[in-house]
């Protein structure tokens, strides 16, 4: 016997059994208003937990006062950063699409028909994510910096670049800047190609591991001269942070407010310039504006086929996060 299926907006039927969606208030506001926008929080705030993480107990082990022996070295934060990003988009991906950085979410806006209305959200949700993420690790590494600074309340910028990214003095200017936006250009390349059906998708789930992989690889090749910042949110909320906890007004005005234009508008035009190319040359799916139908097609009601694993580029499973 064939049991009777029927779909409603807020519930489902299934022969004499009805389900809602939303079983209470709390549940549709829930899912209507903040249940995407979460997601990025919690994403990016464990992205920060793994990655600020790793810096301060790295760093900071390596004074003897501080721990008996250093724990860990370079390659130690490079697997800090791939394990925070792979967490952070496992927390998130089947909900919100795992962005966790506003450089993704706008590439996807501009070119994959990303909605614009859920921008907002997404980005003040992914900041504020960062900001809660570095203050629970400087809580956690409160006394550990008090002795590396070498007094209580004692905050410099030789501690501040645990929580954000400063490049190094011989970095030039434009040689900062080339260098978040490459990286971050691999990154979106990478991560259109992980979620491209004609290309070489990874199995439903897996889109943590390649994230991880792909961070890993970033960071051993490319993190040494800038810290590898290659999301704005990663570096602007625990920057911010930085400055309400006492580090001053130095974290934004090091070398000619160097934290606007290296971490935040290199791996944005990065994303946007990665997008491009890889829309541009090598995806056919109807999600991209490169391959919108033109007047003729239209004409004849001819369109691309859908290509993309939505939601990307965490994986599948949100409702409409893309």
């Amino acid at each position: 016997m064939e049991a009777h299926v029927e779909h409603f907006e807020d519930h489902v039927s299934y022969d004499n059994t009805e389900e809602t969606l939303y079983p209470n208030r709390w549940s549709r506001y829930r899912h209507v208003m903040i249940r995407e926008p979460c997601a990025e929080f919690l994403g990016v705030a464990i992205l920060i937990l793994f990655g600020n993480g790793v810096d301060c107990q790295v760093v900071l082990s390596s004074n003897p006062g501080v721990t008996a022996s250093p724990k860990g070295d370079y390659l130690s934060l490079n697997f800090g950063w791939a394990v925070g990003t792979a967490m952070g988009v496992w927390v998130s991906g089947g909900i919100s699409g795992g962005h966790i950085n506003p450089a993704v979410t706008l590439a996807l806006a501009t070119y994959r028909g990303f909605p614009w209305r859920k921008v907002p959200g997404y980005i003040f949700a992914q900041l504020l994510g960062g900001i809660v993420g570095a203050a629970l690790i400087y809580a956690n590494y409160f006394h550990a910096l008090d002795i590396f600074e070498g007094g209580p309340g004692v905050r410099t910028l030789k501690t501040a670049n645990l929580f954000s990214t400063y490049a190094l003095d011989y970095m030039t200017n434009v040689s900062c800047f080339f260098s978040e936006f490459l990286a971050a250009a691999i990154l979106m390349v990478v991560v259109l190609a992980m979620n491209d059906k004609k290309n070489c998708p990874p199995p439903a789930g897996l889109a943590p591991l390649i994230l991880f992989i792909l961070i890993l690889g970033i960071g051993a090749s490319l993190g040494m001269e800038t810290g590898y910042a290659i999301n704005p949110a990663r570096d602007l909320g625990p920057r911010m942070l930085t400055a309400m906890v006492g580090y001053g007004k130095e974290v934004f005005t090091f070398r000619n407010h160097y934290w606007l234009w290296c971490p935040i508008l290199g791996p944005i035009l990065g994303t946007q310039a990665g997008t491009i190319f890889y829309d541009a040359f090598l995806f056919t799916g109807e999600e991209s504006i490169f391959n919108k139908p033109n007047a003729r097609a239209r004409q004849q009601h001819i369109h691309a086929h859908a290509q993309e694993r939505k939601p990307a580029p965490g994986g599948p499973g949100a409702d409409e996060a893309v």
